[in-house]
């Protein structure tokens, strides 16, 4: 592929700060990968998959700006790059498995004021998806690894147990303190949810955070140029 342009596709939110900052990792990415560089949102807000893509000329690499590969990354921004008539897009994996985005997660949960011995949850958006959730469950396994301490799934949406609950149900449970890992990359109605569940910390989204835009144009930069074969 000849400098595809790189789309990264972001969820979308009615929040005017999260959009702000998809704006302003989408100027980051291009500054890092000095690469055409355009932005759509896969829900709630414009421009669309269909309509970036439709309306970009050449070679074209998507890239999903999503922890885990639920009906977004898997059915709809196919599908909406097919309403555009793009079938020689190439979509990259999402981001979640990139370490760069752990790293994030860990560095936010320090600045919020987590301690050793807090009990934690990582706090993901949700989803019905059984390969996205095994995907989250894997998350939450390396956060463990990392901090040495049990990680307790729970969500801001979709899924069950909110971390409201959980939260409570720690401290049910004789734990002092709760800590609450976010993994999610952008502000909004769902990390508001975080910041409501009465943890002693919250971390904040992973975004805007320039180890995020690495991933973004590591992701596309694997997809755009040939790897070398392993021998």
């Amino acid at each position: 592929m000849l400098n595809p342009t790189l789309l990264l596709v972001m969820h979308g939110t009615r929040s005017p700060r999260g959009t702000a900052i998809a704006h302003s990792l989408a100027l980051r990415v291009a500054e890092v990968t000095h690469r055409p560089t355009r932005l759509a949102f896969a829900d709630v807000t414009h421009p669309n998959v269909t309509e970036v893509a439709a309306e970009t000329p050449g070679p074209l690499v998507v890239v999903p700006a999503f922890l885990a590969s639920g009906y977004h990354v898997r059915t709809d921004i196919p599908d909406q790059l097919l309403q555009a008539g793009r079938t020689d897009a190439v979509i990259t994996p999402a981001l979640g498995e990139h370490p760069a985005l752990l790293a994030t997660a860990l560095r936010r949960l320090t600045q919020a004021g987590y301690q050793s011995g807090d009990a934690l949850i990582l706090a993901c958006a949700g989803t019905s998806d059984p390969h996205a959730q095994a995907e989250l469950d894997q998350a939450a396994q390396r956060l463990s690894q990392r901090t040495g301490e049990p990680v307790h799934l729970a969500y801001a949406a979709t899924s069950t147990p909110s971390v409201a609950d959980k939260v409570a149900e720690l401290r049910a449970a004789g734990h002092r303190r709760v800590s609450v890992a976010t993994w999610l990359l952008a502000p909004g109605l769902f990390h508001d949810r975080l910041k409501e569940s009465g943890a002693d910390a919250v971390a904040a989204p992973l975004c805007p955070d320039r180890a995020v835009a690495h991933a973004v144009a590591d992701r596309y930069l694997r997809a755009a140029v040939p790897q070398p074969a392993r021998t």
